[in-house]
């Protein structure tokens, strides 16, 4: 087991099966150290979305929640990917999305669903630049899309 295996027991996370893409298009890509996940969303292990405009379908506590399903999912892609998630040196870049209210405006809490866990699973390493927007739909209704991209060893 790798020492990042034996973080997501100590925190008790066990990752989903990495979920397919919905389009023509990859989950991730590499380019010298850097990979380039694509934007992943809510999938549920049995295949359901959680879905909803924040903040009046889905609250923002289950918005968070969401983020950091969504976290989980591109960890999954991302370990499938490089093969050991050992190897993340740093997670760069984030863009985090949420399908918002026009008048709502605490996207920045919401995508720290996702922030919090990429610093409970990798520490300071996984503390990384970050926008967190609001859009006015995204795919499948759901309430939060995140991509990042990653360096590598």
């Amino acid at each position: 087991m790798s020492a990042v295996d034996d973080r997501l027991a100590e925190l008790s996370i066990e990752l989903p099966d990495p979920p397919a893409p919905l389009g023509n298009y990859v989950g991730a890509h590499t380019v010298g150290n850097l990979v380039y996940l694509s934007g992943h969303g809510t999938n549920r292990p049995d295949g359901s979305f959680i879905v909803g405009k924040v903040p009046t379908v889905c609250s923002e506590e289950e918005a968070y929640q969401a983020a950091r399903l969504v976290g989980l999912n591109l960890l999954a892609t991302l370990k499938n990917h490089i093969g050991d998630l050992d190897r993340v040196q740093r997670v760069i870049k984030v863009l985090g999305m949420v399908n918002a209210e026009p008048d709502f405006g605490n996207h920045p809490s919401i995508i720290n669903g996702f922030s919090d866990l990429m610093v409970e699973v990798f520490g300071d390493a996984g503390r990384a630049a970050r926008s967190a927007v609001g859009m006015s739909s995204l795919p499948m209704n759901i309430p939060v899309e995140v991509e990042m991209i990653v360096e590598i060893r």
